[in-house]
């Protein structure tokens, strides 16, 4: 898997983690409402879920969340110049 896409799952686990977070509700109880296990929402929120994150899991997360499924794949410039000066470090 090439860096950009790397860096666009841990740029998109980390939203889900923010969104989660923001709603107050664990890792457990996000995995629970979209019938997986807290490991795998942990690996997705950490980016390392490389494999299998499809659409179709993304949308439920959203769902679960209860944010625009948009809001998880969209990526500013500053939130792009931040995750490349990570890469870079």
């Amino acid at each position: 898997m090439s860096t950009d896409a790397k860096m666009v799952l841990r740029q998109i686990g980390a939203k889900i983690a923010y969104f989660r977070t923001l709603s107050g509700i664990s890792q457990k109880e996000l995995a629970d409402r979209i019938k997986t296990t807290q490991s795998t929402i942990s690996k997705v929120e950490n980016g390392s879920y490389n494999d299998n994150l499809n659409i179709a899991m993304l949308t439920e997360i959203a769902d679960a969340l209860e944010v625009d499924l948009a809001l998880l794949l969209e990526f500013n410039g500053f939130e792009k110049a931040m995750w490349e000066k990570m890469e870079e470090e």
